[in-house]
């Protein structure tokens, strides 16, 4: 019974038959016998983390690692599941760790660059992938991951070559496949990139991914085998709640297309009531966050022009904002039509920049709000007091962004629809910037939000929610213009799309730019568009977009009804 090697050796046997509690008895009772046994240690690790048990098993590497320090598999699969939790940057140093021990680990240089992808930090994650891809030139997910993060760098047709490279190694590759589709969705290859997706379900028949890819490209019939499949799916009660978000809002939008009223209704409150528990959405965080933001302010009178002796720039930012779905895509690919623009899409840098700096800069208190500013958590009870050299700071870190688009326009477009939170930092950062403060329709905008699966945008999953935001967003814009009047441009969507020559002249004159031809044919733009807006901006101004909403008016009559308050 004390025979340490044979408890060790039973756990294994019950590890490989799936009985996981059994398997962790047998490792618990070896290390009862001899606590220093690093193997018991890491076992007991692994299928903890195989039970979902993160917390604990992270314990149980950490033994290992005091045992016995340049165990580099142990790091490995510390840096893994600290990466599950979120701990990113303690993620970064394991596999760190592993590729000081082991320099030929092409799984570690691939997860570093997960993990710095995540960080936001491309151009490192590039180099990582790379040297993976170096170390095993046939490392198919390290390919995958190469295109992506080179995509996200704009770099589209490399990003399109590593993907053929994926699935030139491994053909039914579903995950090259979908990402393949998306990178030719964003080039306007419609035809490309259900082509893709198409591979991407053959490969996967359970793809839900690629399922709401293709859902809102492709024209199904009302037999078409796919939604059948799609709900097939969608009554395994094993399926994540990922899956079933994505496969939801597929049907709903399979749905709108085929005119099914009630069934789309059915699939759309469905999607973004899980959407929401994914989420945990809090009005009252949202609010105590936009309250301390005015406090900022209030408590620290504006006047950028006191910042105009900072080191003037190359680069001339111009930030689209508004609630997103109000039309910032179709401005941008207007305006980066023109010869001197370049349009960089959604820069979320500014947002995690502004978190950084406001949380370094915070006096401490005692009350902590439960709320954030970009990545970071923020002590709020004295939140008062911004000083001047964080304002510099987030105008050298922000250029520095900029200038790694290595793009020869000085003038770059930045359209984060939620940059309009920060537009007293962006001003006080930048005096010479523009902000271009795009308007539309409440109800449009609330219904676009509702009915198409925004990754990750907590406000817009219920129609008190999405009201609620709505009426906190034009308070706060209310509340900018006033503390810098005549520094923000408001463009009123709809007059855009019934007076294109006109308004878009008015924009370039406040943007201080020559009038250009190109920007009346933005749909011929080819640079690439990575929202939810990517196919219409291929197609001439549609005018009757923001009457989209009245086809569902008697379903919508609760959030009209709560829109009505603002």
């Amino acid at each position: 019974p004390d025979y340490a090697e044979a408890h060790n050796n039973l756990g294994n046997i019950f590890k490989e038959l799936g009985q996981l509690d059994a398997a962790v008895k047998s490792y618990e009772k070896v290390i009862a016998i001899s606590p220093d046994y690093p193997e018991a240690h890491y076992n007991l690790g692994n299928t903890l983390r195989q039970l979902g048990q993160l917390e604990t098993a992270i314990k149980s590497y950490e033994k290992v690692i005091a045992i016995k320090p340049d165990y580099a598999d142990v790091h490995f699969n510390l840096g893994d599941t600290l990466r599950e939790l979120g701990q990113l940057d303690e993620a970064v140093k394991c596999y760190e760790k592993v590729i000081s021990i082991k320099a030929d680990s092409a799984d570690a240089h691939n997860n570093l660059g997960v993990s710095l992808k995540i960080l936001g930090q491309l151009d490192e994650a590039v180099k990582c992938y790379e040297k993976a891809i170096s170390i095993e030139v046939d490392f198919v997910e390290a390919h995958n991951n190469l295109a992506v993060a080179l995509q996200q760098l704009g770099q589209h047709d490399k990003a399109i070559k590593c993907y053929k490279t994926a699935l030139a190694i491994k053909p039914d590759y579903d995950e090259a496949h979908n990402n393949l589709g998306l990178a030719y969705q964003q080039l306007g290859q419609i035809n490309d990139s259900i082509n893709q997706y198409e591979k991407a379900i053959a490969s996967n028949p359970d793809y839900s991914d690629a399922y709401y890819n293709l859902s809102y490209l492709k024209k199904y019939s009302a037999n078409d085998p796919q939604i059948t499949k799609m709900k097939t799916l969608l009554s395994e009660s094993k399926l994540s709640l990922l899956d079933r978000i994505n496969l939801c809002f597929a049907l709903a939008k399979v749905n709108e297309n085929l005119d099914n009223q009630d069934e789309l209704f059915k699939y759309l409150h469905e999607a973004n009531r899980l959407h929401k528990q994914e989420l945990n959405y809090s009005f009252d965080k949202k609010q105590k966050f936009i309250k301390i933001i005015k406090e900022i302010f209030n408590k620290n009178p504006p006047n950028i022009e006191q910042y105009l002796s900072s080191e003037p720039s190359t680069f001339k930012p111009i930030f689209i904002v508004g609630m997103p779905r109000s039309g910032s895509t179709l401005v941008e690919q207007i305006m980066s039509s023109h010869h001197a623009v370049h349009g960089a899409g959604e820069l979320y840098n500014l947002t995690k920049i502004i978190g950084r700096i406001v949380s370094d800069n915070l006096t401490q208190g005692s009350d902590i709000a439960s709320t954030s500013i970009g990545d970071k958590k923020i002590n709020f009870s004295n939140a008062y007091s911004i000083p001047e050299k964080a304002f510099l700071s987030i105008r050298e870190q922000y250029l520095d962004v900029l200038s790694n688009l290595n793009v020869p326009e000085s003038v770059i477009t930045d359209k984060y629809p939620m940059n309009f939170l920060y537009i007293g930092f962006i001003l006080m950062a930048f005096p010479e910037a523009k902000i271009v403060h795009m308007k539309r329709d409440a109800r449009a905008i609330c219904w676009s939000i509702y009915s198409n699966y925004l990754r990750g945008l907590d406000f817009g999953n219920d129609f008190e929610d999405l009201a609620g935001f709505y009426g906190l967003y034009t308070d706060l814009m209310d509340f900018w213009h006033q503390l810098f009047p005549g520094k923000i441009y408001d463009m009123c969507y709809e007059d855009l799309t019934t007076n294109q020559e006109e308004e878009t002249r008015k924009l370039l004159q406040y943007c201080e730019l020559d009038w250009d031809e190109n920007c009346l044919s933005f749909h011929k733009n080819k640079r690439t568009v990575a929202t939810a807006s990517a196919f219409q901006v291929r197609q001439k101004i549609y005018q009757g977009s923001s009457e989209n909403w009245k086809k569902h008016e008697s379903y919508l009559q609760p959030l009209i009804k709560a829109l009505k308050t603002y």
